[in-house]
Order: C-alpha cells, then structure tokens, then sequence
C-alpha cells in the first residue's frame, strides 16, 4: 500500500514543455486533503529591502525552505515546495505539520533576534481549500537534465497564502524538543552578472484572472516567453562564467548568524578560509568543475504556484517584446503582472552533498526583485 506520504514522491515526473504540461490539466492531480499547506513570510519585506536589507531577506526566505526541506530528509518524505524572494510555500503530509512548525518557530525567533526580521508562519489544511471551492492540483515536470519542479494549477495556494496573512496565530509549537537544522544552506555567491554585457534580468509574477481558464493562459504565456527569450537554457540568469565567490567577513558573519544563531569566531576563521581557497577548487579541480556545470543546471528561476513566477535574462528588447504581449493580455483582462528589472541577479544554495546532484539553488532578481514584482502586482489590483 503506498503511503500517503508517499504522494509526491510517486508523481510522474513529465518530460514535457512546461508549456505544453502546463495546458494538459488530466495530467494534474489533486493534493491529498490531509495534507496541510506551509507558508512563510516576512513581514514588511519591502520596507526591509528599502533599508537595505536585501541579502538578509533572502537568506530568511531561503532558510524557510531549508529548515523543512532537511526536516522532511530526515523522515524520508519529499515534498514540493515554492521560494518567493521573501517567504516560501510549502506542501506537507499531516505527519511533519507539528515538527515542521516548530523548527519554523526556531527559524522565526532566530531571524527576529539577529536581523530584526518578523518571519510570519501559518498553515492551513488542503481540506479547508476543497470545502472553499478552490483547486489545487499538482504535476512534476523535468526542466533540465537534472532539475525537475513541482506545478500547481488553481487558486488554492493564493488562498493559502492570504489566510494566513489575515489569521493571527498562535507561536507555541508543540514540539519545543526539535532542532532547527539549516545545514546545507549557503549564500557563498556574488551578484550574478547576465551571460552578456547587453542583457539584463527580468523578475515577473503573471496571476491569470478568474474569468480565465489558467491552464490555457498560463500555457500561452510560457510559449510566448520560449519565443521571445528561447528555452529555459538560453535565458537562465546564471552561468558558470560569472559566478564568483563573495568573500569578506561581514558575509560570513551574516551567514554564520542566519544558520546557528550568533556568530562564532571559529565558524568565522573556518568559513573565511573556505571561501579565500574555494575559487581555486571550484575553478581547478575535477569535482569543483563538476559541480559548477551542475549548478547552472540545479538553479531554480521559474516556479508555478497557481502565479507563473520566474527570473529571467536577455535585451532590453526582448523585455519590452514580452511585456508589450503582457500589457495585451493584462488589457484583455485575462491577466495581471508584476515585474522588476535589475543588472544582477542573486543566488542563495541548499547543498545537501557537493558530490552528488543533491543540491538546489534559489534565484531572485537583485535588491528584492521578487518582491518589487509582487508590489508592482498589488498596486495593479488595488
């Protein structure tokens, strides 16, 4: 009998375009009603990046998904799961909603004390989104040779999402006695420079209107993106060439402060070495170079959560073709967008093993393009 914990795990894995899976809604499943939608949030994340807090924002949001992703790890159960730039979504059996709270309580009393950052955290159970009438049907797909992605079709998370941002809920987890685990979580990069001197990053949040059967929006746009941009590949913001290691301490420091709580003069020392030796290894080595070429194929720029989220590159022309198409769409009213452009993109890492494909990285426009996007969102449907 197989596990409802299972569920995820057991999903076929699509080799499809995601815009051709993504207008196939039989090839959709509904989420088990026991299961519970996660969702993390800082809260006034915009006034956060306003002063400059950017990096720290992110490494919050990042440790989000880190904390329970290494949680379910340990209970041998895989879940799908979301990162926003500034907070994070994810899917959970019944089983881990009381420990998964708990170690995100940590995370929260952690992040307030050393970055003044007030992580919101709730939960609500997928039931409680089928009684609303909503849907929340999920696929995998295969986008690299590596990486394959969770997507979601309904409303059932934007649901999730303003719930717990409306609910006041009670901080006292049941479960004091779990550890808070961020090991794996690393912020090691540099602002990522474009591929090409000409290119810039866009940062987009496409929600499709009700009236609108999303599938069919949603699987236009895509195509749409493939046309102007070329496949995922070609528009990714991140390549080998231009990755490279953010030394200093105040880096490390933030890191070590992030993951354990308070900083360490050892940790420091330790970390700091690290990086000054790492671009000789990861620049010269047979391994470094290995994981290097994974990297680019393990990052992680386009998530469909029931909204088309993704960071991507290319000319100013290029932007201004897509969103001309957009502003159409937007008119038409069957969509409405966010967007931000920035030079530079940022890349935060959960390595769970260097050696191996265990690991996934996090990209976000640079200075909170995720969240610019979603502010430029909201001031559209105010």
């Amino acid at each position: 009998m197989i596990k409802n914990s299972d569920f995820y795990s057991n999903l076929k894995i699509h080799k499809l375009p995601v815009g051709d899976l993504v207008a196939k809604k039989s090839l959709f499943h509904e989420v088990p009603e026991n299961w519970h939608v996660l969702i993390s949030d800082i809260r006034d994340s915009s006034s956060a990046i306003r002063r400059g807090k950017h990096n720290e924002v992110n490494w919050v949001a990042t440790g989000s998904v880190v904390a329970v992703l290494n949680l379910a790890f340990k209970n041998n159960i895989h879940i799908p799961f979301f990162f926003g730039g500034d907070g994070a979504t994810l899917l959970i059996p019944e089983e881990l909603l009381d420990e998964a709270l708990a170690v995100l309580h940590k995370h929260r009393i952690q992040t307030l004390d050393n970055f003044g950052l007030d992580l919101r955290i709730g939960h609500v159970p997928v039931k409680e989104i089928y009684e609303r009438g909503l849907e929340l049907k999920i696929a995998r797909t295969q986008i690299t040779g590596l990486l394959n992605i969770p997507l979601i079709l309904g409303k059932g998370l934007q649901f999730a999402e303003r719930e717990v941002k409306n609910r006041d809920y009670d901080h006292n987890p049941k479960l004091n006695s779990v550890e808070l685990d961020l090991s794996g979580m690393e912020c090691k990069w540099d602002k990522v420079e474009p591929p090409e001197i000409d290119q810039q990053v866009l940062t987009l949040i496409i929600d499709g209107c009700h009236n609108e059967d999303p599938s069919q929006i949603y699987s236009e746009v895509l195509k749409k993106i493939d046309e102007i941009y070329g496949p995922h590949p070609a528009r990714t913001p991140i390549t080998a060439s231009k990755l490279k290691l953010k030394a200093g301490l105040s880096r490390i420091r933030t890191e070590i402060k992030a993951k354990y709580g308070k900083s360490n003069l050892a940790f420091i020392l330790k970390n700091w070495i690290i990086s000054m030796f790492g671009e000789i290894y990861l620049r010269n080595t047979k391994a470094g170079k290995n994981y290097m070429q994974k990297l680019v194929e393990l990052t992680d720029n386009l998530s469909l959560d029931g909204r088309i989220h993704t960071v991507i590159t290319g000319t100013s022309r290029q932007r201004e073709s897509l969103l001309e198409y957009l502003d159409e769409l937007e008119s038409a009213s069957k969509i409405k967008y966010g967007y931000n452009v920035s030079r530079q993109s940022v890349m935060s890492c959960y390595v769970r093993n260097i050696q191996t494909d265990d690991h996934i990285h996090f990209v976000d426009g640079a200075n909170g393009g995720y969240t610019r996007a979603a502010n430029n969102l909201k001031e559209k449907k105010s």
